[in-house]
C-alpha cells in the first residue's frame, strides 16, 4: 500500500491515543502491513477492547498519561526491552475540553499538557533512540486545522495545536539535517472526523464527517507521496475551501485586518464574497 521503508513486516509502531479513533484506525492498518504495535492510552478498558480486534500481529499495551514525561521514559525502557526500539511514532493522543481566553487555568494546563507537551515528550523520549538505531523511521504528529485558522470558541485547544504545528515543522527541519537513514516527520491535519472527541451526544456519524478509517487511509497515502502537511478533507470541506480559509487567516496579518476577521461583523460579508469568488480583498491603505 505504501512504500515507506518503516512500513514493513516486523517493524514496530508506537501510537499514543491508540485505543480508539484515528489512532486505532492507524493501528489496524499497521497490523495489516505486519508491523508490531505498542498501543498507548490512558484508559485500560478501551485498550483491552482494542487488543481483541488486533489479532494479526503482536501488540504491547501501556496505560500512560502522555503529559507525564517520566511515565513515557519508563515506557521507552519497556519497549526497548521487548522490541529493541520503535520505527514509527504516532503522537495522536489529544483532548478538547471547552476553554476561554481568561481561564480557568487548570483547563489550559490540562490541554497543553496532553496536546502539546505530550507530543514534545513523545518525540524527545523516543526519537533520539530512533536516530541512534540508524534505521529509516517515521513520526506522525496529529494536529488540527484549528491550529491554523483558529476559530473562536476553544482557544486552549487552538493554541496547543498551533504550537504543535510549529514544533513539528522544526522537528522535520532538524531531522532532515541528521546524517544517516532518513527519519521523516509529518503533521496530520484531520478534517471533521467522527470520533469520541467530536461525537458529543451524537450516536451516529454526521453526513459531513469522515470516519477514522477514511482519515487513516488518506494519511498513509499522503505519507507515500512524501507530504509533510497531511491536510485531510471531509464530506463537507474539500482542499480548495481549506486553502481559502488558510489564506484568509494569513491575510489578517498581511492586510492588517482585525484578528479572526472571518468571524468579525465588519468582515463577514467580505469573507463570504472571497470564498465565493476567490479574490482576496486588499486593505485601502495598501
Amino acid at each position: 500500500m505504501t512504500h515507506h521503508p518503516a512500513f514493513a513486516r516486523d517493524k514496530v509502531a508506537l501510537i499514543t491515543g491508540g485505543a480508539a479513533g484515528i489512532g486505532f484506525a492507524l493501528a489496524k492498518r499497521f497490523a495489516e502491513m505486519g508491523l508490531k504495535l505498542v498501543l498507548v492510552d490512558n484508559r485500560a478498558d478501551t485498550l483491552r477492547s482494542a487488543v481483541t480486534a488486533l489479532t494479526r500481529t503482536e501488540v504491547m499495551t501501556a496505560v500512560v498519561d502522555v503529559s507525564d514525561r517520566v511515565a513515557l521514559q519508563e515506557l521507552r525502557e519497556q519497549v526497548n526491552a521487548r522490541f529493541g526500539g520503535i520505527d514509527v511514532l504516532v503522537n495522536n493522543a489529544g483532548i478538547e475540553p471547552s476553554s476561554d481566553a481568561l481561564g480557568p487555568l487548570d483547563k489550559w494546563q490540562n490541554v497543553m499538557g496532553v496536546n502539546l507537551w505530550g507530543i514534545i515528550h513523545g518525540c524527545q523520549v523516543f526519537v533520539p533512540d530512533m536516530i541512534a538505531r540508524a534505521r529509516p523511521g517515521l513520526v506522525i504528529n496529529t494536529g488540527s486545522k484549528q491550529g491554523i485558522t483558529a476559530p473562536p470558541g476553544n482557544p486552549a485547544y487552538n493554541v496547543s495545536k498551533a504550537a504543535l504545528k510549529t514544533y513539528t515543522e522544526a522537528l522535520e527541519h532538524q531531522l532532515r539535517n541528521v546524517n544517516g537513514p532518513r527519519i521523516n516527520a509529518h503533521l496530520l491535519i484531520p478534517g471533521f472526523v467522527f470520533t469520541e472527541l467530536t461525537a458529543g451526544d451524537r450516536a451516529e456519524k454526521p453526513a459531513g464527517a469522515w470516519t477514522p478509517d477514511q482519515t487513516a487511509a488518506f494519511a498513509l497515502q499522503s505519507v507515500k507521496r512524501g507530504d509533510f502537511y497531511i491536510l485531510c478533507p471531509d464530506n463537507d470541506v474539500d482542499r480548495e475551501l481549506d486553502e481559502k480559509r488558510m489564506v484568509w487567516a494569513m491575510g489578517d496579518i498581511i492586510e492588517n485586518r482585525p484578528p479572526l476577521s472571518r468571524w468579525h461583523e465588519d468582515w463577514t460579508a467580505v469573507y463570504d464574497a472571497y470564498i465565493a469568488q476567490g479574490d482576496m480583498p486588499r486593505s485601502p491603505d495598501r
